[in-house]
């Protein structure tokens, strides 16, 4: 999209919700509108707090592996 149909577009956005700002029950619709919209936006990688410390709590359940040394580490990331 160019810049001329943004600005074009961000014009007409803000024209309309000009046009219904008097309007109450308008306003509420619009404002459930743009929350339902914000979300469906969100980054899908994000994670809720309680989300991260559950993966945190499966990662723990799991075998481990130690190394000894920086080498022995280096070593197996290489033999991957």
């Amino acid at each position: 999209m160019t810049d001329a149909q943004l600005n074009a577009m961000n014009t007409e956005l803000w024209q309309s919700i000009g046009t219904i700002a008097d309007s109450e029950p308008l306003m509420k619709r619009l404002t459930r509108y743009a929350k339902k919209l914000v979300k469906e936006k969100q980054d899908p990688t994000l994670m809720s707090k309680e989300e991260f410390f559950a993966k945190i709590e499966r990662a723990e359940k799991q075998p481990g592996k130690s190394f000894a040394s920086v080498e022995e580490l280096d070593k197996y990331i290489r033999s991957i």
